[in-house]
């Protein structure tokens, strides 16, 4: 028998083993191969399938290849000298073998990896899908990757990837996978590029967001994307099929991010430009609350927000706008205002009512009794809303009849109620005046017989000043102790060492300023004037024992008896031995200075001793005069019994005395 070239439908083509179809073919025993007639193309199909199918369980994984020369149109089964063996391979002769691998490779496309190519299922096993890309052997791409399409069948067209021309095995390695993430990569790039509306499904969710498939590529959707409100609960978006916008890419690393809210946000903006070229000052619509803020509330039109400031929801005064309105709420508003450019909506709903003031109630005018609220504060006084949008102030001098300043946020706090008296009234202007004070009578007309001149009181400490204490009688009537008229013999540098707000204090009244509504008051004039007194006990000249309480480079602050302070200059603080008086020191002090009006005592310790050393040299003075005239008196007595010289006597004396003179100028010459 003949050689005969034994040719499979897979010739050439690398099997799991590494050997080719021939290579098997070879190695396993010739079989005697019988004729068969030449079948038409029909009955040759259905042959082909039958070969096929046994093949497959002789070698798993057969490759295709007699097609191929199906569609070589110069070439017609005449040109063939069929013969099937029992494993039905054809054989023909060596030149015709030549003649149509020439032509059969030159129907072969030229690729290359990472190319995208379409091509068609020709064949399916358990695991994989056998596809024709035109080239010289068929690839294989698992059925894993056709999870989207379930009935994959022969003859569907598919879009595969060149992964590997080919692989370790001598495979065409192709990927439907890979081919569906480029070329959804490569729609998502233009679809950003343009702008255009992709539509993807939600697959899971993860930190801050969702995935999205996006023909086949997986997209994040950020949840503050997700909505124009915002989503708390993302679970319920996983498996939905939404329309998006691609708002970012990055072209390294091939992510994505999609956005579901620019579209509806897009949607809105038409709506509102519709909306709001559709807009007129004073028209009234109707709008849902959507959202509360502390400086006012949104306010949804239907597709566009407006805002509803704080101050036009109430004519009255609202501390938060919870106060009137809340979410969900559906209202009527005014349009204010609006600006086509900024697209900003100023709604109102105080101006759907009448102003207060244009219907205030008759009950309301000058001399009236009133009752408002406290809604406001400030330095000069208070505002009290006596209704809704209608308020007055009460000013800090109609507080009380008392002449002392009143600190208006002290005395107010928001909330609280009050009575009060219409002073003034202006509707045009919209003003009112109230006066608290004026609800009692004015005490100061009766002042003279309720706190006559000299008559004692006590009274409470309101206020402290450097010159002063402010003492309050009763409501509306105080008055002020000068510094100098809390005691009569000390001396104090501030009030607040001698008495403290909140004290209670016996007071005497000295004065009456009915004009200016004023008092003077004293203290000390509770008791009688001890300087009258002390002017006897303390005279000029006389020395007392002193204690030094204060000391500074001027002088000394000296404590006598009887609680009375003393001050002692510098200069009459030296001692006897030249050193100075110390602080806390008790010594004796003369009392050099007593003015009783100023009340003020001058002391000098330097004088004591000076005067006890003046004593003394006084004293040695006189001691010395008696002495002498002693003296005087025994020289008179001696000379008494003495006999008188004679003239005789005297002459010689006399010579004797110009003999010695001479003698000492000789000598100085």
């Amino acid at each position: 028998m003949e050689d005969q070239t034994i040719i499979s439908e897979t010739a050439g083509i690398p099997q799991e083993d590494g050997k080719s179809v021939q290579n098997v073919a070879a190695e396993s025993t010739p079989t005697p191969v019988e004729p068969v007639e030449v079948l038409d193309p029909v009955a040759e199909a259905a042959a082909e399938a039958e070969a096929l199918a046994h093949m497959d369980e002789a070698v798993p994984e057969v490759r295709k290849v007699r097609h191929y020369y199906d569609s070589i149109p110069e070439t017609t089964h005449d040109d063939f000298d069929w013969t099937v063996d029992k494993r039905n391979v054809a054989s023909y002769k060596e030149d015709e073998r030549i003649k149509f691998d020439t032509l059969y490779g030159s129907t072969f496309k030229a690729i290359s990896e990472s190319e995208l190519l379409r091509g068609a299922v020709v064949g399916l096993t358990k695991t994989d899908a056998i596809i024709n890309i035109g080239f010289k052997s068929d690839g294989l791409v698992s059925l894993n990757e056709f999870r989207d399409m379930p009935d994959v069948k022969i003859g569907d067209e598919i879009e595969v990837m060149v992964v590997e021309k080919e692989d370790k095995h001598g495979h065409l390695h192709l990927s439907r996978k890979l081919a569906r993430a480029a070329r959804a990569w490569q729609q998502i790039v233009d679809f950003y590029k343009t702008g255009e509306v992709v539509t993807g499904t939600i697959t899971s969710k993860t930190k801050g967001g969702l995935i999205v498939d996006v023909y086949g590529l997986e997209t994040f959707l950020p949840g503050s994307q997700i909505d124009v409100k915002p989503v708390t609960d993302y679970d319920q978006y996983v498996g939905k099929t939404m329309d998006f916008k691609v708002v970012k890419i990055n072209e390294t690393i091939r992510n994505a991010v999609v956005s579901h809210k620019a579209l509806i946000e897009s949607d809105i903006e038409q709506q509102r430009s519709v909306i709001i070229g559709q807009l007129e000052k004073g028209q009234v619509l109707e709008g849902t609350v959507k959202n509360v803020t502390d400086f006012g509330a949104f306010i949804d039109l239907g597709g566009v927000d407006g805002l509803l400031y704080i101050t036009d929801i109430s004519w009255g005064r609202v501390t938060h706008p919870s106060e009137v309105v809340h979410n969900g709420q559906k209202l009527n508003v005014v349009v204010l205002d609006f600006d086509d450019e900024k697209k900003r909506i100023s709604l109102g709903l105080k101006q759907l009512t009448p102003h207060p003031w244009d219907n205030l109630p008759a009950e309301i005018a000058e001399g009236a009794h009133v009752k408002g609220k406290v809604v406001n504060i400030e330095d000069y006084g208070a505002f009290l809303e006596i209704m809704p949008g209608v308020e007055g102030l009460v000013h800090v001098s109609e507080i009380t009849w008392s002449s002392q300043p009143i600190n208006a946020k002290e005395f107010f706090k928001l909330g609280e109620e009050f009575e009060a008296v219409v002073v003034t009234l202006d509707k045009d202007e919209r003003k009112m005046s109230l006066s608290i004070k004026q609800m009692t009578e004015d005490p100061w007309d009766t002042i003279e017989t309720k706190f006559p001149i000299e008559s004692r009181h006590k009274g409470t400490v309101k206020n402290i000043t450097p010159y002063g204490v402010f003492v309050e009688l009763e409501t509306g009537i105080g008055g002020m102790i000068h510094i100098s008229d809390l005691s009569w013999i000390k001396r104090y540098n501030h009030p607040s060492e001698f008495v403290k707000t909140g004290d209670s204090i016996d007071v005497a009244i000295l004065s009456i300023d009915k004009e200016n509504r004023k008092l003077a008051l004293g203290h000390k004039q509770l008791e009688e004037d001890p300087w009258n007194t002390f002017e006897t006990v303390f005279p000029i000249g006389s020395i007392h024992e002193g204690s030094v309480t204060r000391k500074d480079d001027k002088g000394a602050t000296v404590q006598l008896q009887y609680g009375l302070e003393a001050y002692s200059p510098a200069r009459h603080l030296r001692k006897e031995d030249g050193s100075m008086v110390e602080a806390e020191e008790t010594l004796p002090f003369m009392i050099i200075e007593f003015d009783r009006n100023d009340k003020r005592i001058m002391v000098s310790h330097s004088k004591v001793w000076e005067q006890v050393k003046n004593e003394e040299k006084e004293a040695a003075r006189k001691e010395a005069t008696v002495e002498t005239e002693k003296t005087k008196k025994a020289v008179k007595n001696i000379q008494s019994k003495v006999e008188k010289p004679t003239l005789g006597d005297l002459g010689a004396l006399a010579a004797i005395k110009d003999k010695m003179k001479k003698a000492e100028d000789d000598a100085a010459e």
